[in-house]
């Protein structure tokens, strides 16, 4: 592995947008091996994961991007003066849950899932690009079905949605809490 390739990965990673897969670093990168680019990008984020660094290299939404490290947060939120993040409402964290775990799905399964209707939630999401329309479903009123977007996991640090906790694991963490309280 020459460093040359890791500066070449982290040049990638700076210059993207949005996570960068590996199979768009495999396609760009055609003069060295799968292995080789492995090899570099694991290299990298542990180079950057080292504790005398303010940003990292993580994993989200099937492939890499920088971030700041969360300690550091209270100096970026003075530095723009805006809050972390802009926050969910309890309807919109709701139905954004129904859609995660049931997906994909029409609005009138998710509004019987959630027992209210969701079209000002649902519109929230889509506006917020948590969520997005991938087609009508084959039922009178061909009704759009929607699931969650890439931007849902960067927005929660998710590689995939196998990185969703289960219900058992929700259980527990709510359990703790009311032990706690």
């Amino acid at each position: 592995m020459t460093s040359d390739l890791k500066n070449i990965l982290e040049t990638l990673i700076f210059i993207s947008i949005e996570p960068l897969p590996f199979e768009k670093i495999r396609t760009l990168l055609t003069d060295f091996t799968s292995e080789d680019i492995t090899e570099a990008l694991e290299a990298l984020v542990q180079d950057y994961a080292q504790k005398n660094r303010g940003i990292q290299i993580v994993q989200v939404a099937g492939g890499y991007m920088f971030s700041t490290k969360i300690e550091y947060d209270p100096w970026i939120r003075l530095l723009l003066r805006v809050e972390r993040k802009n926050r969910l409402s309890i309807a919109a964290m709701e139905t954004l849950s129904t859609v995660a775990y049931h997906q994909p799905l029409t609005l009138a399964e998710i509004s019987a899932f959630r027992g209210v209707d969701s079209s000002h939630s649902l519109k929230t999401l889509l506006q917020k690009r948590l969520v997005k329309i991938i087609g009508r479903k084959k039922s009178p009123g061909k009704p759009l079905i929607y699931r969650t977007s890439n931007r849902f996991l960067s927005y929660f640090g998710l590689e995939s949605l196998k990185d969703l906790p289960s219900q058992e694991e929700i259980s527990k963490i709510l359990e703790e809490k009311q032990d706690a309280e």
